[in-house]
């Protein structure tokens, strides 16, 4: 990884798992992190554990609040001008029925929604920045039982976990892949957005799996999945990478791309489809 220092990089969900790894290797190698959770107590543990160059900070973000997404983006444009890296990390992943308290369905309220709102709000800090980029976490899941339910984006008329977590997850590819088709048709653009996945990585994320997953998970687990350090490389080359381009989406290289090291990936045709 090419020295990050000078760099200031926002991670959403960066008090464990990827999100964690992600901004200790950041600010490990000289980046200002600013480490964006919605439980303070456990961003600042956190932030206690990192151990680097780069300065930590902590700002609270609840990305299913609006509210929040709103005011957080306010404090970080208080105190930071310009931005390089924005991280959309957080996330759920097949939760029971739940709402945000904006009435979104919890899945696609957070893992897109706020992050969509985030990031809009936050552009004008990065659009000043060479090379400065937004990198989104999607997820093999985004094949997983994957459409847009226009007819039905919050699941209120039934609710399928597994299709509300696949339909969040492609929504965070098509997010991408049209966020880079706005910049570059600008012709000052210096931002590109880029799309990662970790693979298969034993994290919290995973505590909501239904039983239909959990007996593939105890017999396969240390084939299919990977630590947290590792899970955390394609988001770490999307971000850092000199030789990345916008539109591209990285993932592990591995066997069905659940561990291994980053490697450059394809998305579903679906994620592609211009007009979805």
């Amino acid at each position: 990884m090419p020295d990050q220092g000078g760099r200031t990089a926002v991670v959403t969900g960066a008090n464990s798992g990827i999100g964690f790894e992600t901004a200790r290797v950041l600010a490990e190698h000289g980046a200002t992190v600013i480490l964006a959770c919605r439980d303070l107590a456990k961003g600042e543990a956190a932030a206690a554990r990192i151990s680097g160059p780069g300065p930590v900070a902590v700002q609270h973000l609840d990305l299913g609040s609006l509210a929040s997404v709103r005011a957080a983006a306010s404090e970080i444009h208080g105190r930071h001008q310009q931005l390089d890296l924005l991280i959309n990390n957080a996330g759920l992943m097949m939760p029971p029925y739940g709402t945000t308290s904006d009435g979104f369905e919890r899945q696609f309220g957070t893992n897109h929604l706020g992050h969509f709102a985030l990031t809009g709000l936050l552009l004008d800090n990065l659009l000043v920045v060479r090379d400065s980029r937004v990198v989104t976490v999607s997820s093999l899941g985004h094949r997983l039982r994957a459409a847009i339910h226009f007819d039905d984006l919050q699941s209120e008329h039934g609710y399928d976990r597994i299709a509300a977590y696949g339909q969040s997850k492609l929504a965070n590819l098509l997010f991408t892949y049209e966020l880079q088709r706005r910049l570059a048709a600008r012709a000052d653009a210096k931002t590109i957005a880029v799309a990662a996945h970790p693979g298969g990585s034993n994290t919290e994320l995973a505590r909501n799996l239904p039983g239909v997953f959990r007996p593939v998970k105890a017999v396969l687990g240390p084939v299919l999945f990977q630590s947290p350090a590792m899970g955390s490389l394609p988001t770490l080359r999307a971000a850092t990478d000199p030789a990345v381009q916008g539109g591209q989406y990285y993932g592990p290289a591995g066997f069905l791309e659940q561990r291994g090291r980053p490697k450059l990936v394809k998305s579903s045709a679906q994620s592609h489809d211009e007009e979805l």
